[in-house]
Parts: structure tokens; C-alpha cells; sequence
């Protein structure tokens, strides 16, 4: 029979493993969409935030007539979304940097609080087959409220016309920014872009 001796420093070293509370390496709680990719830390660390994105405009020509019915946002730890949710198939869009965002139909100018303003067009519309609306804005300057936001400043309503829809995007800078689609609930998708805190 063997006797194995236990040490001071190995009992002190267990003890303190057992100590360290579980809470200490959960993720942190990230406010907003809870269907796309998260980031996560350990206590003690900071937050590894997504890398690659940039400014460029991004696209993808996929037309659809599902409609639009709701846009809204949220708050992640390394940056701000917007998600567009759209009733049917994933639609196609076009996210660039412009100098001004402008109403589909008049031309007429939409304006943006923030150093930098993002155009979005989804490839979908927000009215029916019969041509009634399917999204109804309250306000359609302030699709939603993003006081407090670190990047957002202004979401705004820029219409919808031959089976595409725009929507006004002012950000604090002109920061890198992603683009991309998921699918939701039954037949329903959504449309999310991401916008950094930082470069």
C-alpha cells in the first residue's frame, strides 16, 4: 500500500482554483439581437472584438418581394446593430458611405445626425402585393431610439419605391461596418448590419 504525501502548497493551490467564482468566466451579458455572433471575455481581460471589417460599400443584387416589417436595434460590446426584418426570403442589399442619403422617388435629402451617414437599401419592399404598407414608422426620423448608443446617432426613414427600401444611417464616424442575413422565425429573415465602436 502506497501513502501519498499531500503538500501545504498543493492543498493551498486547490483551494484557491475552488475559489474563483463562476461568474468570473461567463461571457458578459450583450444587449440587443441575441441571434447573431457574440463576442465573449474573460474576467480580468478585455473584450476580443471582431477584426476585418472596413468602409467599403458592400452588395449583394438578390431582389425580393417579401416584404419589410419591422426595422429595430441594439447595443453589443464591441458595436451597434441594425436589423431589418423582413417577412419571407433574405433580400439583397447595397450598404455604402454617402455623403447624403436621399429619399427613393424625390431625390430630396434625408437628415442625419453624425460625422458620417450610411446608406442602406434593402432589396425588398415595405408594402404588399396590393401595395400596402407593410412597415408603418411612428416616426420616420427616428425609426428607434438610440440615445446612449456608442456608435448609432440617427435611424431615419428614407422610403420605399420599385421593390426597394432605404433607410438613413447617421454614425458617430466612418467606421468599419458588416453586412449580412439570417433566417428567423418560420418562413421570415432578417437583414443585420453591424457598426464598430472603433477601428
Amino acid at each position: 500500500m502506497y501513502i501519498h504525501h499531500i503538500t501545504r502548497t498543493t492543498i493551498l493551490a486547490a483551494l484557491a482554483v475552488m475559489a474563483v467564482p463562476a461568474a468570473a468566466i461567463a461571457a458578459p451579458a450583450v444587449v440587443g439581437s441575441s441571434s447573431a455572433p457574440q463576442t465573449a471575455a474573460v474576467a480580468g481581460t478585455t473584450t476580443s472584438c471582431p477584426r476585418g471589417w472596413g468602409s467599403l460599400p458592400e452588395a449583394n443584387s438578390r431582389m425580393t418581394a417579401a416584404p419589410i416589417t419591422n426595422v429595430r436595434t441594439g447595443r453589443h460590446a464591441c458595436f451597434d446593430r441594425l436589423v431589418v426584418d423582413v417577412r419571407g426570403r433574405a433580400p439583397g442589399y447595397d450598404v455604402r458611405y454617402v455623403t447624403n442619403v436621399t429619399q427613393d422617388g424625390s431625390g430630396f435629402v434625408v437628415p442625419l445626425r453624425g460625422g458620417a451617414k450610411l446608406q442602406i437599401v434593402v432589396r425588398a419592399p415595405a408594402y404588399d402585393a396590393a401595395g400596402q404598407p407593410t412597415y408603418r414608422p411612428a416616426n420616420k426620423r427616428e425609426l428607434t431610439n438610440v440615445s446612449g448608443y456608442k456608435t448609432f446617432r440617427q435611424v431615419a426613414y428614407a422610403g420605399s419605391f420599385e421593390g426597394q427600401t432605404t433607410i438613413g444611417l447617421g454614425v458617430r464616424a466612418r467606421l468599419p461596418f458588416r453586412v449580412f442575413t439570417l433566417p428567423g422565425t418560420g418562413s421570415t429573415s432578417r437583414l443585420v448590419v453591424d457598426v464598430a465602436h472603433n477601428w
